[in-house]
């Protein structure tokens, strides 16, 4: 048979990739045993373990404004109303929606900052729930990108590179580490409902795989009593019948495998026996129906309400539980180039009792040690006035600094 270098190269890579697959999906190769510690006898490694086994990244998409919840800026006191010298502007880039803008007034928080903790954080009065936790909070104030605008800062925040393309980081971490549950994906997605209507849009490629077998990429769970669409059976149909259907599908699926190759058909036979075991999980994680009223008065009666972010903080402590490696929480709505000291307090509210519960139920239960929490957004906003006037006014982006923080996983 006569055959090309590029056939045969194609054909050997195939192999390799369809071998390597089907290792991955091998029940002894899901999340090995902790191996001894030997990275203190290699150069140029961390003299201390990795805590962390699973991650919770709480993002904010649109844009907190830092100034007004994490940063106290004693000096805008003074300068409030003062357009901003180029000593401190420094050139720093403008979005189209100020760079017509003729003076950049100062802008004060419009609220208060008090320490609080052993550590004394200085947080803002939006954010109570979070001046509970500042001393279990790894506050980074230092935070810069060099993306402007929210797509390619939301991309590279969630990928690493701005240009779409490139697999998320619970997708890496999929890929990396492994599932520790093999009834349960090892990323899952939750959204909030969005209450701003001139929120940013998200887009499924950011918890995508990208080149990564598609197997890595976000299961993302719907609000309500129905989390993952078609799990349920049809009526009428049995689990034996489904079962054998099952068992016939991928018997197709491995016949077609062998006939063309394709390592995809390997994702698609183990995603069809996850969708199977997932009938029995996701409802047992989805009922809160056990959970102690002392639960929702940590997390606040917006838990009992799907879809809401602090509905979403307790469903990510119940991922944790289970061992689900990353869990990504969305959150819409921080960007507000208008009307911002009336919008901000709204999202405020909506977020922070929610994620702070989150950190102390995490602490009550021995798992902040070994999950990291991570809560922040793609840049920060303007120390000066976009539009407005003194007392009505927004923020515009604002890349070069800005404030995320983390908990737990040995932070």
């Amino acid at each position: 048979m006569n055959t090309t270098r590029r056939h045969f190269f194609g054909r050997v890579a195939t192999g390799i990739g369809t071998a390597a697959l089907a290792s991955l999906l091998n029940d002894d190769l899901f999340a090995k045993p902790k191996l001894p510690d030997l990275t203190a006898a290699l150069p140029g490694l961390p003299h201390f373990v990795a805590k962390a086994k699973r991650v919770i990244y709480m993002y904010q998409s649109g844009a907190p404004s830092q100034v007004d919840l994490f940063d106290d800026k004693p000096s805008l006191e003074k300068l409030n109303g003062q357009n901003l010298p180029d000593s401190i502007r420094q050139g720093q880039r403008l979005t189209g929606m100020t760079s017509r803008q003729k003076t950049f007034p100062a802008a004060k928080s419009f609220t208060k900052f008090n320490a609080h903790g052993k550590s004394g954080t200085r947080i803002s009065d939006l954010l109570p729930w979070h001046a509970k936790i500042v001393d279990e909070m790894c506050l980074i104030r230092s935070m810069h990108t060099e993306a402007i605008n929210h797509d390619p800062a939301i991309t590279f925040f969630q990928t690493g590179h701005q240009q779409p393309g490139r697999p998320s980081l619970g997708s890496w971490a999929s890929y990396g580490l492994g599932s520790a549950n093999k009834n349960l994906p090892a990323f899952v997605v939750l959204h909030s409902k969005c209450t701003d209507p001139q929120a940013q849009p998200l887009y499924a490629r950011l918890w995508g795989s990208g080149f990564l077998p598609s197997n890595h990429q976000g299961v993302k769970f719907r609000a309500g009593n129905n989390p993952v669409l078609y799990l349920k059976d049809p009526t009428g149909d049995t689990a034996d019948g489904r079962r054998q259907l099952l068992d016939s599908i991928s018997e197709l699926n491995t016949l077609r495998r062998e006939t063309t190759g394709n390592p995809e058909i390997d994702t698609r036979i183990a995603a069809y026996e996850m969708a199977n075991r997932m009938q029995m999980s996701v409802p047992e994680l989805t009922d809160l129906s056990k959970e102690p009223d002392s639960t929702f008065k940590l997390y606040g009666e917006d838990a009992r309400t799907p879809g809401t972010h602090a509905a979403n903080c307790l469903l990510a402590r119940r991922l944790a539980e289970r061992d689900v490696r990353f869990i990504q929480l969305y959150h819409r709505g921080w960007d507000h180039h208008s009307g911002l000291p009336g919008r901000h307090p709204k999202i405020a509210r909506e977020t922070d009792q929610g994620s702070a519960a989150l950190v102390m139920d995490l602490k009550e239960r021995g798992l902040l040690n070994d999950t990291l929490v991570i809560w922040g957004g793609e840049f920060g906003r303007t120390v000066y006035r976009q539009g407005g006037n003194a007392t009505n006014y927004g923020r515009d982006h604002h890349p070069r600094c800005f404030s995320i923080w983390m908990a737990g996983g040995g932070v």
